[in-house]
């Protein structure tokens, strides 16, 4: 078969599993932008909805090494990624629900099946952008990742505006569309391409086999550049609350502002991933450097420096969603990409709820604080960078870089 023609299955392969992501989140951040007002709605406290959101985002995080790894031990990562996305069917049975436990559950149920998906999804990625480039392939996956999620939240909105409270209902059974196709578009992605380990070579010189000993040292260290970067970067919800704490903004203008955000982060997706494939993880070096100055202008008393601060916010989101992904696939054996997935998206998950956490409880003593702590986790991120090796400043190669 020619290259031509391998570029052009891969890229096929990229676009669908893009437009799985589009459909998949359409469905779960069509409901997250409003679980938290219907908990309550079923009887749910504060708490309660504070507890549902972080033990399902753990749970959701700590489950992706073992995912991982029995993916690549079973050599089953198109099964582990249909599993993951059938848990989106949980989305719409919440017009079901009558009590907050029942959504709770089901709630969770589906960052469960996020956690499952993961690291499967993004191995058969990895395979399928070795062929166009890392970083553009992760690049426009993540454009259409976050298209799905403005579209949601409107759908939602519309749902609500035309039915008040009982629109609740109408909202979570609309989600029962995108949630099928996306099932269904998987499936089409199954069927043209069963073997996407196929579509990457092995690298000569690379480290073969899989499991734990064959993740070389140089992806460990990255990983724990990795941890430190995202764990110096606020979470949304926290800038969001100051901003209605500090009456920064009407909070009528702090969803705009999280959409914004959002559009800053689709439109550089694809920017941040050429930058990548050109200048390999050198591009990263932006990452502590932009959130340290988001966090040092999103938490001030000002309109413009926070809204400045918003859009370096979103563009750090489009360098890690894009740019530290691809690097996963650059860093590791193919036939333990999954693995390395799964322990990358567990690190990067846990980091940054500590840090979230941590950042929540010294919000409490001044917003000065939360600035204090980024600024010291990305310059700590910025001398753990000098760990890895002098090669990770090469352009990556076409079929992925051997460092």
């Amino acid at each position: 078969m020619t290259d031509a023609s391998t570029r052009r299955r891969a890229l096929n392969l990229i676009l669908l599993l893009g437009l799985v992501s589009l459909l998949g989140d359409i469905t779960y951040e069509g409901a997250r932008s409003i679980s938290g007002p219907y908990l309550a709605l079923l009887g749910a406290g504060a708490g309660v909805v504070g507890l549902v959101a972080g033990l399902g985002e753990f749970f959701g995080y700590a489950f992706r090494t073992v995912a991982g790894y029995l993916a690549d031990r079973l050599r089953s990562y198109w099964l582990f990624t249909f599993l993951g996305y059938a848990s989106l069917l949980a989305i719409p049975a919440l017009a079901l629900t009558g009590h907050w436990l029942a959504a709770a559950v089901l709630l969770t149920v589906e960052r469960l099946g996020k956690g499952l998906r993961t690291p499967a999804r993004d191995a058969i990625l990895s395979h399928a952008t070795a062929h166009v480039g890392r970083g553009f392939g992760f690049g426009l996956h993540e454009a259409m990742d976050q298209v799905g999620a403005i579209i949601g939240p409107l759908l939602f909105t519309v749902a609500l505006v035309f039915d008040g409270e009982r629109g609740y209902r109408l909202g979570f059974l609309m989600l029962l569309v995108p949630a099928t196709l996306t099932l269904l578009v998987l499936g089409s992605a199954w069927r043209r391409e069963p073997e996407p380990a196929r579509l990457e070579a092995r690298a000569a010189d690379g480290h073969p086999g899989s499991g734990w000993r064959s993740l070389p040292p140089v992806f460990w260290r990255y990983t724990v550049f990795s941890a430190l970067a995202v764990a110096g970067l606020a979470q949304f919800p926290l800038i969001a609350y100051h901003l209605g704490h500090r009456q920064v903004v009407a909070e009528l203008w702090i969803p705009l502002l999280y959409a914004v955000a959002m559009g800053v982060d689709g439109l550089v997706a694809i920017a941040a991933g050429l930058a990548y494939d050109r200048a390999g993880l050198a591009s990263l070096l932006l990452v502590p450097v932009l959130t340290a100055a988001a966090a040092a202008l999103a938490f001030t008393a000002a309109v413009l420096p926070v809204v400045i601060g918003v859009v370096l916010w979103g563009i750090v989101m489009g360098l890690v969603e894009t740019n530290m992904r691809a690097a996963v696939g650059d860093l590791s054996p193919r036939d333990a990409r999954g693995l390395a997935y799964g322990v990358f998206n567990t690190v990067f998950g846990l980091s940054w709820l500590a840090g979230g956490v941590t950042m929540g409880l010294l919000y409490r003593f001044g917003a000065s604080r939360v600035i204090v702590f980024a600024v010291a986790l990305e310059l700590l991120a910025l001398a753990s960078f000098r760990w890895l090796r002098p090669a990770l400043f090469r352009r990556p190669a076409g079929s992925g870089a051997t460092y």
